[in-house]
């Protein structure tokens, strides 16, 4: 039987221009060092580590995991990088989850990052069929499509976008706090690839993320209420092939039911109590409610037009802000899969979801082609009803 593995630490770095000279390793460092502390642990207690960042062309420093070994304790123990373009943070952190399943390791310490402020975006994500237009010139088309066949009013992105952002001002590591957020400030706001106006994108930002994950007996001896991994999945599809659905991908459904097959759960909303979702343009909020079978098809726009997603709603999402108020891309999905532990830990301060006991954590990447979510619960063996 594989060991059950738990989160007992969490720690986030969000980088300033008042503190300019942070490095790379100091970001990854500070993340490090919040998470081993909320665990009570020292670098000498990790057995493991495991990295996730996007491409190296974002800072153009490559194979990140080799200079970073001094910052994190890692000389002589086993270091591991994983990519997966922005769905990163998330299959980094099912990665570490993994390897504690296995019996083979007790503690593991895993971290996201980005510092793109020390390169340059736009050339590295450019090239190729996408010519430099950006993330949201490639999936402008798919949502464009999706407001096509769901009939769905052009506002509903523009109140994901309010939503999220003023999540994001309870949230001390939300990288935006705009203040003077509403409807009309993205409404009017410039149009970058339509249907999306530039307060409907997700800026790009510098952070790191970190979590320890330990098995059962290392969460007996944690001080704080862990978080337990239920399930997780992940899978993968080509980005082109003749007759893909862009709108609602196939392995991003797949995903989905096989997370919910290894939990034992059967109706999503009823049974999950709030979601932490990789929404970089904000219509992406009701398309993955969709495509990952929280709603039936046609319905997801209407869930957020309802208020059902808001943090006082029946199945909040993005409680924290999402990657709307933060998006450091190789951290992104680490944060979505932490920020659902912090829910179910009770350690999510001004925006804890009041009796949140089961949560999940999701991300996406690439041409929307890899997915990678997981669910954590305050008990380690639940019962789904």
């Amino acid at each position: 039987m594989a060991e059950r593995c738990a989160v007992v630490g969490i720690g986030q770095t969000k980088y300033s221009r008042r503190r300019g000279d942070l490095s790379i390793n100091g970001l990854v460092r500070e993340a490090a060092l919040r998470a081993l502390e909320d665990a009570q642990l020292g670098f000498a207690d990790i057995d493991a580590i495991v990295i996730g960042k996007a491409p190296d062309a974002l800072e153009g420093v490559m194979m990140p995991e080799l200079s970073l070994c001094d910052s994190l304790g890692a000389i002589g123990k086993p270091i591991h990088r994983v990519h997966t373009a922005g769905s990163v943070g998330a299959s980094t952190a099912i990665s570490a989850a993994t390897m504690v399943e296995s019996g083979l390791f007790g503690t593991v310490l895993t971290l996201g990052y980005e510092k793109q402020s020390d390169g340059n975006a736009t050339w590295a994500l450019g090239g190729g069929r996408s010519g430099s237009q950006g993330a949201g010139g490639s999936f402008a088309p798919w949502i464009r499509n999706y407001i096509t066949r769901s009939g769905a009013p052009e506002h509903i992105g523009w109140k994901v976008a309010v939503k999220d952002r003023k999540n994001g001002l309870l949230n001390p590591y939300a990288h935006l706090h705009l203040e003077d957020i509403s409807i009309e400030k993205v409404k009017e706001s410039p149009m970058l690839w339509d249907p999306l106006h530039f307060l409907e994108s997700c800026p790009s930002s510098d952070g790191a993320a970190a979590m320890v994950l330990t098995n059962e007996a290392g969460a007996r001896r944690a001080p704080h209420p862990p978080a337990w991994v239920l399930a997780h999945a992940k899978r993968t599809e080509f980005t082109q092939f003749p007759g893909r659905d862009t709108v609602k991908p196939a392995a991003g459904v797949e995903c989905a039911k096989a997370l919910y097959r290894k939990a034992g759960i059967t109706d999503p909303r009823r049974q999950i109590d709030c979601a932490e979702l990789y929404v970089p343009f904000s219509w992406y909020e009701p398309m993955w409610l969709e495509g990952h079978l929280l709603c039936e098809e046609g319905e997801g726009w209407k869930l957020t037009d309802e208020g059902v997603t808001e943090r006082s709603g029946s199945f909040p999402v993005n409680m924290s802000g999402g990657v709307l108020s933060s998006n450091p891309i190789g951290a992104s999905g680490m944060i979505r899969c932490l920020e659902a532990a912090n829910q179910v830990r009770g350690t999510a301060g001004d925006y804890q979801v009041d009796g949140a006991r089961v949560a999940l954590g999701h991300a996406y990447g690439g041409a929307a082609n890899y997915f990678a979510m997981w669910l954590v619960s305050t008990d380690k063996e639940p019962s789904f009803q």
